[in-house]
């Protein structure tokens, strides 16, 4: 009986570390998203005062083509830095 009992309880414990782990990796999954859309909305942001002279009700064609390639600038950096600092951290391995 207390084989059953002890089987049991690891098989408990177990899936309460797989829930944990599941947790765990959702909430990184949305810590990571999160930043990412902090990250553009920062991104935006900048690129909006460089590129907007005066608000308007539609977007020149100049004005859209500004925002476009500062905010491929900006995560095109982002990418090449992330990058780098990956290929730091190996050679440091």
């Amino acid at each position: 009986m207390s084989d059953s009992f002890s089987s049991t309880s690891f098989d408990n414990n177990d899936k309460q570390k797989g829930i944990e782990s599941e947790l765990q990796d959702l909430l990184e999954t949305e810590k990571t998203q999160m930043e990412f859309n902090s990250k553009l909305h920062e991104f935006n942001s900048i690129c909006w005062d460089v590129c907007v002279d005066r608000p308007s009700p539609k977007l020149e064609s100049k004005t859209e083509k500004c925002l476009k390639n500062c905010v491929d600038r900006f995560i095109d950096t982002s990418l090449f830095i992330t990058t780098r600092y990956a290929q730091m951290l190996q050679k440091s391995l």
